[in-house]
């Protein structure tokens, strides 16, 4: 065989090689091993798999869900949007007609918007933002027990407890990840005070038009009310938490 005939037969075989690399399927699904759960990405959207006979999901509200391994691949096999690249609030998720049999009820869109969180949460990073993650649940459960305190209770505000979780953690998502992405970094005392003072105002409107409370019971309740505002007022410390109090009470909480 001379030199030019071993160097096309070189070619034809290295050809070959890279043909047969070519031609694997590039959307093969690859496992991912974490330490309880397995990431299956097909086309770079990740799918989070329990590897354990079941999985307990908890959260920071103190409550806890448990699937089995079966159910838990269910969900995220028929529930793509827990996936999502890029996340969408979870009220367009859960409205956005995909199907909610499982999550039908008002308890169901209870659970729905923890297991957003889960999955959300993993994305996000759970360490990474455990203090940002605990104060936007303890503003939004602030703004829902206020708003629950002026109607005197109701279902609407038991729900909101646990959807807070899914609404927070789509905060987290939203919230600048380095000091860089923080363009809005002037003073916010001014706009704070108007906001707490905005609240305030409320609780003194609502407790005039309160005619089933004696003026004792009035002052009472108003002492509380303004505690919860107090808590709020602390819990605010810079613009993006403003603007997520502001977005959470004006999105959940029509008042007319």
């Amino acid at each position: 065989m001379n030199f030019i005939q071993k160097i096309i037969n070189s070619t034809i075989y290295i050809f070959t090689i890279f043909t047969v690399i070519g031609c694997k399927n590039p959307t093969k699904e690859i496992e991912i091993k974490t330490k309880n759960q397995i990431i299956n990405k097909e086309n770079n959207i990740p799918k989070l798999y329990t590897k354990q006979d079941s999985i307990i999901i908890p959260t920071e509200l103190g409550d806890t869900l448990k699937y089995s391994r079966k159910e838990f691949k269910n969900i995220t096999d028929q529930h793509p949007e827990f996936s999502e690249q890029y996340p969408r609030n979870p009220d367009q998720t859960y409205f956005d007609g995909n199907d909610k049999e499982q999550f039908g009820s008002e308890a169901g869109q209870d659970t729905y918007y923890i297991l957003y969180a889960y999955f959300l949460k993993q994305k996000n990073g759970i360490q990474k933002f455990s203090k940002e993650r605990q104060k936007l649940i303890n503003i939004y459960s602030n703004i829902n027990s206020l708003f629950g305190k002026f109607e005197n209770g109701g279902t609407y505000f038991g729900h909101q407890y646990s959807r807070i979780l899914g609404y927070a953690e789509y905060s987290i998502y939203l919230l600048p990840k380095n000091k860089n992405d923080f363009y809005k970094t002037y003073d916010i005392t001014k706009q704070k005070e108007l906001y707490i003072t905005s609240l305030r105002q409320l609780i003194e409107d609502e407790s005039k038009i309160d005619f089933e409370s004696t003026e004792e019971q009035k002052k009472i309740k108003k002492k509380e009310l303004n505690k919860i505002v107090d808590k709020l007022d602390i819990l605010i410390t810079n613009n993006f938490y403003l603007r997520r109090a502001q977005e959470f009470q004006y999105s959940h909480y029509e008042y007319y």
